[in-house]
């Protein structure tokens, strides 16, 4: 039985599923799953909190923030430097950032594609977060990035099972940039890959535009339109990956690897094919 808590600190678009990627139709055996969030704040006193979650001894932990360098997920990773912990973020990308992770033990998944939300008030509200959401679901899901999580979490499980635990685990260590991602998509049409490949583009670039709009802009008009801007471009990539896989559908070519009972992951292609 491999244990996996889940430690969601605010929310990245990855975040609405998860805690769900490695049990899609929730009747896989031998995982267990407990999550402890703290919806969308992530500052130093939610992250004490999230040390209750460590009285389930999990075999290893996921944590999940956007910016992990931000002073809460840091203050976290504090709580969880002495067991199998996976970092998963939009940053740290710079490579001395990313090898002081991985130096202090942990792993790590950072998505440059998990695209900054337009997080101002004179233009977000929740109508809109939940749209950007969305559109951001879209992307990850089609685009390579869940099933890359989807992989990376069953191989950590896999070593729970065959034994391993505690630093013996290997962990992943992965800067989930727009190229990597696509070669876990599975597309077989390349046009598809192409259309999906560039909505993943536009997905990092989302980051770029609302950062300073968040961070930067005073003026109310240079914010709400940069941050509408930002929102734009990702409902057009949410869009190209929509066109993508319709693509596989019109071919019947869409790769689907669900899990077995006993967590193997299957696969199939046609729709009328039975997962092997």
């Amino acid at each position: 039985m491999a244990k996996i808590g889940f430690i969601k600190l605010g929310n990245l678009g990855m975040s609405q599923v998860i805690d769900l990627v490695q049990d899609e139709i929730a009747a896989r055996e031998g995982i267990s799953v407990r999550v402890f969030g703290t919806g969308p704040k992530m500052g130093k006193g939610e992250a004490a909190e999230t040390e209750q979650l460590k009285e389930w001894d999990a075999d290893f932990y996921v944590m999940i923030s956007p910016n992990s360098s931000a002073p809460g997920p840091t203050a976290a990773r504090e709580l969880y430097k002495d067991v199998p912990c996976i970092v998963i973020s939009d940053g740290p990308t710079k490579k001395d950032d990313r090898q002081a992770l991985q130096d202090a033990g942990f792993g790590y998944i950072i998505m440059t594609v998990d695209p900054l939300i337009g997080a101002k008030t004179e233009f977000l509200d929740a109508v809109e977060m939940a749209s950007f959401n969305s559109d951001a679901m879209k992307v990850l899901s089609t685009c390579g990035v869940v099933r890359m999580i989807q992989e990376e979490l069953d191989a950590v499980a896999a070593q729970v099972d065959e034994g391993k635990s505690g630093k013996d685990l290997e962990l992943p260590h992965i800067l989930a940039k727009p190229e990597k991602c696509i070669e876990r998509a599975g597309f077989n049409n390349p046009y598809a890959k192409a259309k999906a490949l560039a909505a993943l583009h536009m997905a990092d670039k989302v980051a770029q535009i609302n950062f300073p709009a968040c961070f930067m802009m005073k003026e109310i008009e240079q914010v709400a339109l940069t941050t509408a801007t930002g929102h734009e471009m990702m409902r057009a990539a949410a869009q190209l990956a929509v066109d993508a896989r319709e693509i596989e559908k019109a071919n019947d070519s869409v790769f689907r690897q669900p899990h077995s009972k006993k967590g193997v992951q299957m696969t199939k292609t046609a729709l009328y094919e039975k997962p092997q």
